[in-house]
């Protein structure tokens, strides 16, 4: 019977088994049927019985058998070969699963709308990496709304941003703080004070990104400035913020970063706190997934960020 008629037979080749495989490829290694039962620790009678089979099933004679020990023939090589790339693929396979069960390998995707230029989340990131070098880090730059449309439909696992919008099935962690600073071409007037009040905002004119933290920064200058009469005039781009800051640079406006804005240096620009009566402004950011979300690398970034920044959470 040849290799067509094993084809038409597929009861002989899905009979050999994984401990077929593994017995050749020790006794090969060993050079001795009773040293590879050793080194396995099974009976050589056990050994020898299930090369005998694997033999049998592929009609083929894998040793030369002799006193000294065995030694692979012609067809033996080529069976070995295969042999050792199946369990190769095996062992790779089990120990993939393992480590993505255990959250040490795998993906995990977060989304954000802020920079990573500096602050917590560069730091979190960095430390995830170091921590779990195996696990694939997907990093997702959007608006606050396609954010949340990526985590209802699972795109992304993790959404990291400014303030709370979340639904009866998410669960929330509160992260850290940022100072709102103000972003300055060198030579404008108000870069020459330590800090700037939102009151020496009336008679600039502030440009803000459609995009990124836009909408939450103009939310908090409306609340800085009630009256009408002190707010600025703002100036709304549909453009990302590195090209705002070209834009300020310019000399064009100003503009409101965080503070993780400022580790990326931009000619012509120079950042100053935004102070109010009570102090230093600053923006809460906060962590939101799915509650079902059950994979195994995202348990392993929210136990770092519970480490990190250890608040409760809430919406569990």
């Amino acid at each position: 019977m040849g290799k067509t008629d094993n084809l038409r037979n597929p009861s002989r080749t899905s009979a050999i088994e994984l401990q077929h495989l593994r017995f050749v490829v020790a006794a090969n290694r060993c050079g001795s049927l009773r040293r590879a039962a050793d080194m396995l620790s099974v009976r050589h009678s056990v050994l020898s019985r299930s090369i005998s089979q694997l033999e049998h099933l592929i009609e083929a004679t894998l040793f030369e058998r002799s006193a000294g020990g065995v030694r692979p023939t012609f067809a033996g090589r080529g069976v070995l070969k295969i042999a050792n790339l199946v369990l190769e693929q095996i062992d790779a396979l089990v120990e993939t699963a393992r480590s993505n069960g255990r959250g040490n390998a795998g993906r995990v995707s977060i989304g954000f709308c802020t920079s990573i230029s500096a602050g917590n989340l560069r730091a979190t990131l960095i430390e995830f990496k170091e921590r779990f070098p195996q696990i694939e880090l997907a990093t997702v730059e959007r608006s606050r709304i396609r954010l949340m449309n990526a985590l209802r439909d699972g795109t992304v696992d993790i959404v990291i941003c400014p303030g709370r919008q979340s639904c009866s099935d998410d669960s929330i962690l509160s992260l850290w703080s940022e100072q709102i600073l103000i972003s300055l071409p060198e030579d404008h007037a108000l870069s020459t004070r330590e800090f700037v009040l939102w009151t020496d905002l009336r008679h600039e004119t502030i440009l803000l990104s459609q995009h990124d933290l836009g909408r939450e920064l103009e939310d908090l200058l409306v609340s800085k400035l009630v009256a009408p009469a002190d707010r600025p005039k703002i100036e709304r781009h549909d453009v990302g913020r590195g090209i705002i800051k070209s834009l300020t640079s310019m000399g064009l406006g100003v503009s409101l970063v965080t503070e993780s804005d400022t580790g990326a240096r931009f000619a012509g620009l120079t950042y100053r706190e935004l102070r109010d009566g009570s102090g230093a402004s600053r923006l809460d950011f906060f962590a939101e997934w799915r509650a079902d979300n059950e994979n195994p690398a995202l348990k392993q970034l929210l136990k770092l960020l519970g480490e990190r920044y250890s608040c409760p959470s809430v919406g569990e």
